[in-house]
């Protein structure tokens, strides 16, 4: 049967064939008495989407594959508005790491309270830093994109739908806290994989949403990547531990 279902009808080019990325009115048509058709793409001829009738958890593990097809299901035919509380997580579970490593250089176990406060401090200064570099991050990318493509982003709902996309492609960071909880000989290999990983999102991401080629996202996010690699020159020049 169908899984999670969106709503069932909308105005014109309110959904996306996953398939040719064509506007759609409807994913599926409800006939009463619980019998449901999904709706045919008039371009391709083929499901408009198919993922309405699969269980969240293979959507899921289609997204973690970096699928278009599924990356367009959530990108235009749900509504996801978990963005801004999975940046934030995101954000924590970085400021964790970066807090931890610098605990570990810094072998103070003195139990004063003034002690605690300065490591306390640590983990907001940690959070400030990685938000600031996932800002300038974005930006980086918009900038390129805005100077690459300028007829893609004339828009404020252009801009706000590929900030939506950048933010829910950053869930690999999750997977940060396991690779410190188990921590082996190899963690530094398995942030590097995180890193590629997320990055990749990112590009699927701007591809699906700006309906690109494989090229252009990947300058954008290198671009995005030098303006975020100044940001840490800078508080390193500050005397900062980032």
């Amino acid at each position: 049967g169908l899984g999670v279902l969106p709503r069932p009808m909308a105005a014109l080019g309110a959904y996306r064939c996953i398939e040719c990325n064509g506007e759609a009115t409807e994913l599926y048509r409800d006939y009463q008495r619980g019998v449901l058709r999904i709706s045919i793409c008039k371009s391709c001829q083929k499901p408009v989407d198919k993922y309405i009738e699969y269980d969240p958890v293979i959507i899921l593990i289609n997204a973690v594959l970096c699928k278009a097809q599924a990356y367009r299901h959530i990108l235009f035919n749900t509504k996801i508005n978990i963005h801004g509380k999975l940046c934030i997580f995101c954000l924590l579970c970085e400021a964790y790491l970066r807090w931890l490593q610098l605990q570990d250089s810094s072998q103070n176990t003195d139990p004063d309270d003034l002690i605690r406060y300065a490591k306390e401090w640590d983990f907001y200064r940690m959070f400030g830093i990685a938000s600031l570099e996932q800002t300038s991050f974005f930006i980086g990318i918009f900038i390129a994109l805005w100077w690459m493509t300028p007829e893609m982003l004339k828009r404020k709902s252009d801009f706000i739908l590929l900030l939506k996309a950048l933010l829910l492609s950053t869930y690999g960071k999750l997977l940060l806290i396991p690779a410190v909880i188990w921590e082996h000989d190899y963690t530094p290999l398995c942030l590097a994989f995180i890193k590629v990983f997320v990055l990749i999102s990112n590009s699927q991401a701007i591809r699906v949403t700006l309906n690109l080629n494989r090229i252009l996202p990947w300058f954008a996010i290198f671009f995005g990547l030098i303006l975020e690699n100044g940001v840490v020159c800078f508080f390193q020049k500050m005397g900062w531990d980032v």
